[in-house]
């Protein structure tokens, strides 16, 4: 009945538009206080906030945020999109493909799929329709494309799993490399199969001779050192995740100066936007922490283990149910939310059903990526029709055949597990 009470309490504050940190806060002191009541209560709160916010491993959240803040103020997604585009421009759907390329290495030095989907709206979009592209074919593009910072490192979104779930974050990061290829390798397939099954819907590109072709690669050197400086570092052992968090915000700022990009104005906005997400993220923790103590006296999680454990089905088909059960989240949830509500019940799960919490974690990132193009409320479709100035049903439109070909990455990485855990393995993880 308490159960009952507190997760209608929480649904309906979040469907007010309460903040997450707050509604998974206000609820589960709730629930808590109607278990323990004052004394119980009171003895949490003096302790959860500090527990939650002091992990060493979190100072890489807000080092994350400010490099993909000086990444976009050194505009250097521009560059990459218009180097990208005059290499594969005059294959059918070359520039479609470029976005895809561009939003892989935009995602390599951003971390964040949001900002990635705007920054792709404001330059590769424009290019493609100029050339006569089919406007909710580029649209679907650009939204599908901006997911994948989710899910190359650095990835704010693994960094959260692994410590919601106490995987090792370097482990995440690297395991996320061969995955992040095959998901950008599908969008591009994608692409081709759409231009090849209608031309008119992708006109080629003009042609670039050979000389310009290399000229212009000279931008991607910025980009290969910022990811050097971050996952490089990391793979190759001389750093921990956070300090290579560090050292890819202090690349990023040296970049947008080296660009003369960077004055008291463009530094005074980037610090404020990543403290902005940085008190936003640790809130959410801090509801988490207090809303797993409820769930932890409840025994909700003990309970649904044992429950699944009784069920007379192969593992692969409660899988298949917990990742359908993401997607339908990520169609109107943000997906920090869905992590910390979801991984302290369905990881011990995952767990008892014999799967590696690593390669789970993984599977979590690509099928959010999913959810954040699933109507009626995929986050990156709405930020590129609000950035692009298209109808968002015409974004919804142009993403369906990239959902339905990332249901099929899925299945593959879920088939073969080695795709995701034989680099971390590897690197001694």
């Amino acid at each position: 009945m308490i159960l009952a009470l507190v997760m209608i309490v929480l649904f309906v504050l979040l469907a007010i538009g309460t903040p997450v940190g707050f509604a998974m806060a206000g609820s589960g002191v709730l629930g808590l206080y109607l278990i323990g009541g004052m004394p119980m209560l009171s003895g949490i709160l003096q302790t959860a906030p500090l527990s939650a916010v002091t992990s060493y491993e979190l100072i890489t959240i807000p080092m994350f945020l400010l490099m993909a803040e000086f990444v976009l103020v050194s505009g250097i997604a521009d560059d990459l999109f218009k180097a990208t585009a005059a290499w594969v421009g005059r294959v059918p759907g070359g520039l479609g493909m470029a976005t895809a390329l561009a939003g892989a290495g935009f995602g390599a030095i951003c971390g964040t799929s949001t900002a990635s989907a705007a920054t792709l709206s404001a330059t590769s979009l424009p290019a493609m329709l100029k050339q006569g592209y089919e406007p909710r074919m580029a649209a679907g593009v650009v939204a599908i494309s901006g997911t994948l910072a989710m899910l190359i490192p650095p990835s704010v979104a693994l960094v959260i799993y692994g410590l919601l779930a106490e995987v090792n974050i370097g482990a995440l990061l690297i395991g996320g490399v061969i995955p992040g290829i095959l998901v950008t390798l599908t969008i591009m397939l994608t692409v081709w199969f759409l231009a090849w099954q209608d031309p008119s819907r992708a006109p080629a590109g003009p042609s670039v001779s050979l000389l310009e072709k290399f000229r212009m690669l000279k931008v991607v050197g910025p980009m290969l050192l910022l990811f050097g400086m971050v996952t490089g570092v990391i793979y190759s052992g001389i750093a921990t995740p956070t300090e290579a968090s560090a050292l890819g915000a202090f690349g990023a700022f040296c970049l947008a100066a080296w660009k003369g990009k960077i004055n008291l104005t463009t530094l005074r906005s980037a610090l404020l936007r990543s403290a902005h997400g940085t008190c936003m993220i640790a809130m959410i923790l801090f509801g988490a922490s207090i809303f797993g103590y409820f769930f932890t006296l409840t025994q909700v999680t003990q309970n649904l283990v044992a429950f699944v454990g009784g069920l007379h089905v192969p593992p692969w088909v409660i899988l298949t149910i917990i990742l359908f059960g993401y997607i339908v989240l990520g169609s109107f949830m943000d997906q920090i939310a869905i992590l910390v509500l979801t991984v302290p019940i369905v990881l011990p799960l995952i767990k008892s059903l014999g799967y590696d919490p690593l390669w789970f974690g993984v599977i979590k990132i690509v099928t959010a990526e999913v959810g954040m193009i699933t109507p009626p409320v995929g986050l990156n479709c709405f930020v590129v029709a609000r950035y692009s100035g298209r109808p968002v049903a015409e974004v919804f439109h142009g993403v369906f055949p990239h959902f339905v070909a990332h249901l099929f990455a899925i299945a593959i990485l879920v088939i073969w597990p080695q795709i995701i855990l034989w680099l971390p393995i590897k690197m001694g993880y």
